[in-house]
């Protein structure tokens, strides 16, 4: 397919979303959210791709929403807000959802939806010059959208704060509260997210989404006998796939798996 606000990059098994409307810092309107979610399907469904980032070019990741587009917004009626909100909502599960690793390659701002969009992502590394605000509280309205993410990330406690005082926090606190896994220098961040990548590309991509599968289905339970039974059923069945079979044959061999190759 061919985008308009994003650039596609290949490399291998690893393919690059770049948000590309650097002269907006890369804030999403109605186009970008939309070619977000095709994009995100277009890659899922590909299966010569092992890992997916997300970037944005230039100077910022994303600034949040388009300035136009929250005045549209504004003057529009509850129903065609929340149609456009639901369209939002449908991305950022599609991003979350994929069924392969996906990482948030963070420079500069970040700010209301875009700390979303990091969120929403399995993993995040961000440049030590990156910044985050879940700044709606200043417009007299609420991070409602992005909030199942951005939750799952820092937890109820420092969402209490952030999500009222609309604060900007820098790199170092997005690492401590959880929403980025490292932050790096800004010259280190490729180099970061290479390392990454290169991990992720020495594992089973089928166990990856069922290790993702697991944890949706583990994540707020409580640890009982119905939990152990689950956690049992699972291991035992991924014990009996042809890429577990790979695994354990190829470390005996002293040879890389198969998915190594691919």
């Amino acid at each position: 397919m061919s985008y308009e606000t994003l650039d596609i990059e290949r490399k291998g098994a690893v393919a690059t979303i770049w948000m590309d409307r650097p002269e907006v810092f890369n804030a999403f309107d109605e186009r970008l959210i939309a070619e977000l979610d095709a994009a995100c399907a277009e890659l899922d469904g590909d299966t010569g791709v092992r890992v997916v980032v997300l970037g944005g070019r230039g100077r910022h990741f994303s600034a949040g929403a388009d300035l136009n587009w929250m005045r549209r917004a504004a003057a529009s009626t509850e129903q065609e807000n929340l149609a456009d909100s639901r369209r939002f909502a449908a991305m950022l599960r599609r991003l979350a959802g994929l069924s392969k690793p996906t990482i948030a390659r963070v420079q500069g701002a970040a700010l209301g939806g875009g700390t979303g969009l990091a969120a929403a992502c399995d993993m995040a590394i961000a440049a030590d010059d990156a910044s985050f605000s879940t700044s709606e509280a200043r417009f007299g309205i609420i991070p409602a959208v992005i909030s199942p993410y951005v939750l799952r990330a820092i937890g109820p406690r420092h969402a209490l704060r952030y999500f009222q005082s609309a604060e900007r926090f820098d790199a170092a606190e997005a690492k401590s509260i959880g929403l980025v896994n490292d932050a790096v220098p800004a010259g280190q961040l490729d180099t970061a997210i290479d390392r990454l990548v290169q991990a992720l590309l020495a594992c089973g991509p089928q166990a990856q989404l069922a290790a993702k599968q697991l944890i949706s289905a583990i994540d707020g339970r409580g640890i009982d006998e119905a939990v152990g039974e689950e956690t049992a059923i699972r291991i035992a069945r991924q014990r009996t796939t042809d890429e577990a079979r790979e695994g354990f044959t190829a470390f005996f061999e002293k040879r890389p798996p198969a998915w190594m190759a691919t």
